[in-house]
């Protein structure tokens, strides 16, 4: 199967919002200790991971630039009170090295598969933000046999997901302003060699600089489950994100006919950050859909 697809601008819209508000995921700080950690050589590169819990295993996938504390560590331990958590940090980012090997959405989703292959887990739900949401699509499309259920937290499968105004508004933004934030700080802290900082907000440069589209008739064929989350002026289209939710079986009078197995949850007041910290919220909506066969 032949999937067209590249890295995307919502990026621009992501590396924004986390410099500002970034002090916000910092500050909430990892609230309990994994189980296991370490590294997963999958695809050439070794990829950070860290695993929490007993049970079902579910994957989470961090949004761009950040880590599995600054995007996860209020849900982590919610998760892992009945589940088998497995929190990974992308080619670049966190613990995991950077490398020079080109940065692209098929690559990122491939190296989950190669993380399941390591950690020996035939079939696990992946959970995505942002960023990470992009590649769980691309994974679902590409890995099918090795998803069982789906989530996606604010979140597209293509640039035109998002509002006119995310794609173009960011179009001058200068690396530098990196340089004394937040982000620099938990890069600091967390990367096995902080002399790459640079290089890596290159390499996440030219990657946001692409657009994507994984392709309607491929999400169409998505078979497994799909809870989708969205802050109602999160940056979303909502007319896309309806047309998404159609692909995936939803938006039916459901009184007339069976509910359909996906679904899809807008939070009121919310934008792409605030949302994220909705912790209580996004459990319930994942516990519910995550439980239910």
């Amino acid at each position: 199967m032949k999937i067209a697809i590249k890295a995307s601008h919502y990026i621009k819209y992501s590396i924004v919002i986390t410099v500002l508000l970034g002090t916000v995921f910092q500050s909430l700080g990892q609230q309990i200790k994994p189980k296991e950690s370490g590294y997963a050589t999958t695809n050439g590169i070794k990829m950070y991971y860290e695993v929490y819990g007993e049970g079902q295993p579910i994957i989470l996938l961090h949004g761009a630039f950040y880590t599995i504390e600054m995007n996860w560590s209020e849900v982590i331990p919610e998760l892992s009170k009945t589940r088998k958590v497995i929190a990974i940090e992308f080619q670049g980012h966190g613990h995991t090295p950077f490398s020079n090997r080109k940065l692209d959405i098929v690559s990122l989703a491939k190296d989950i598969e190669g993380l399941m292959d390591y950690l020996k887990i035939d079939k696990a739900d992946v959970a995505g933000y942002s960023m990470g949401g992009s590649i769980a699509y691309q994974f679902a499309i590409q890995s099918p046999t090795r998803l069982n259920k789906l989530v996606i937290i604010s979140s597209t499968y293509k640039t035109e997901g998002w509002l006119p105004e995310v794609n173009n508004a960011f179009d001058d933004f200068k690396p530098e302003v990196f340089d004394d934030t937040p982000l620099k700080t938990a890069y600091d802290a967390a990367a096995p060699d902080k002399t790459k900082w640079h290089p890596f907000l290159k390499q996440m440069f030219d990657f946001a600089k692409e657009t994507f589209n994984c392709g309607d008739s491929n999400i169409a064929k998505i078979t497994s489950p799909v809870l989708i989350i969205s802050g109602d002026n999160d940056g979303l289209d909502k007319v896309e994100l309806m047309k998404t939710y159609r692909l995936l079986g939803g938006g039916v009078a459901a009184d007339l006919q069976p509910m359909p197995k996906s679904h899809l949850a807008i939070v009121p007041a919310q934008a792409h950050v605030t949302l994220m910290m909705q912790t209580k919220t996004i459990v319930g909506y994942m516990e519910d859909f995550l439980k239910n066969k």
